[in-house]
């Protein structure tokens, strides 16, 4: 089966979408509501199985160029700098990190020239037996199919979707920002309330966000930068020296939401990706990749199935519970990593855990979520 879908929004999710229709065989277009395409945000981690989608994908090689190997999942520390648990020198390392920005031009440039429309913000969805038309500004456009990864507000999730819940405030709130700092091997700082992660982001910087409890959302301060410094105090270096280098503009601020759980992520030919189905907290840092995971997955139905619909129906039932359930883990390690009164009792167990036994969660095949792998592509030579 080919056809050609409508992909509403250009992030990494819609973009991977985009790129994965191209490999199957089929056309996109993929509807931009901004003017000019980007990135927003600092940086991430991309665990074993969101490599393998972008192996599927057949950008890896690109990928494993703009990333960098971090240990943060290796090196826990506490607020005075003990580690609870540190990586070898020699240590391999799962998670390989990126600034949004680089990943995001990654698939850009793998995407077929003239797909995207940006300055296209959609407005309306119709469908019928034979397929769907988009209204968006500057005009309409029938497909085949709509994929709608516009995110944790999708315009197409309220429009198709009226009676799902709002995003969900989850009561945490998170300072961003990437300072010209080199060689640091990435950690995690577990202080009572809240962590400070790092990770190396290439050319010469690193990524930090400090993640901690608020009472509700929206509250913001003259002064970021300053703020999240007070809150840190007299926390080990290179936190003081990392927030100290970030340009106080650069310094984002955001809460923390995430989705309830959705009955189904298809409506007729119209399929939900990425955070527009199933935003998580960053807790487990597998946002991104679970979008890459969709895109892979929703291809390979189509690329299996005799009719959208069956296709369709494929992937949601393939989706839903993985990515419902990560997104509950991430909601879960949330809670403990960010509450004061579990703080003795969770560093007191990572102190104690055997150093192999450690190693072994963290290796690219620790736990259920990174063992993932994705269904087979038909490759652009084979393909028919």
């Amino acid at each position: 089966m080919s056809g050609h879908a409508i992909v509403v929004g250009g992030g990494i999710g819609g973009l991977a979408a985009a790129l994965a229709l191209h490999r199957i065989g089929w056309q996109a277009t993929v509807l931009e509501r901004a003017a000019e395409l980007g990135e927003i945000g600092a940086g991430m981690s991309q665990a074993p199985n969101a490599l393998r989608a972008l192996a599927a994908l057949g950008i890896e090689e690109q990928a494993r160029a703009a990333g960098v190997p971090t240990h943060a999942s290796a090196n826990m520390r506490t607020p005075d700098g003990r580690y609870l648990q540190q990586a070898r020198t020699d240590d391999p390392t799962a998670l390989l990190a990126f600034h949004r920005a680089d990943l995001h031009r990654v698939l850009l440039e793998a995407v077929p020239a003239g797909w995207i429309r940006t300055d296209a913000e959609v407005t309306a969805v119709r469908q019928d037996a034979d397929g769907v038309t988009v209204g968006f500004a500057g005009g309409e456009l029938r497909a085949n199919l709509v994929i709608a990864a516009d995110g944790i507000r999708s315009t197409v999730r309220q429009q198709l979707w009226p009676d799902a819940p709002s995003p969900r405030f989850l009561g945490r709130t998170a300072w961003l920002g990437i300072a010209e700092l080199a060689g640091l091997p990435g950690s995690i700082t577990l202080g009572p309330g809240g962590y400070f992660l790092i990770h190396p982001v290439g050319r010469g910087r690193a990524y930090w966000a400090y993640v901690t409890t608020v009472e509700a959302p929206g509250i913001r301060y003259e002064r970021e930068k300053a703020e999240v410094a007070r809150r840190i105090g007299t926390w080990h270096q290179p936190i003081p020296s990392l927030i100290e280098a970030t340009p106080e503009q650069a310094v984002i601020h955001i809460d923390i939401r995430d989705l309830d759980p959705l009955p189904t992520y298809v409506r007729g030919r119209v399929a939900l990706l990425g955070d527009a189905a199933h935003a998580m907290s960053p807790d487990r840092g597998q946002g991104a990749g679970q979008s890459l995971e969709d895109a892979v997955v929703l291809a390979a139905a189509l690329a299996g199935e005799p009719a959208v619909e069956a296709a369709l129906r494929r992937y949601d039932a393939d989706r839903r519970p993985r990515t419902q359930a990560t997104a509950k883990g991430a909601r879960a390690d949330g809670r403990r990593t960010t509450s004061s009164a579990a703080y003795r009792a969770m560093t007191t167990m990572i102190r104690l855990m055997p150093a192999p036994l450690w190693r072994k969660g963290i290796a690219a095949d620790g736990n259920a979520t990174w063992r993932w792998r994705p269904p087979r592509l038909p490759s652009p030579a084979t393909r028919c």
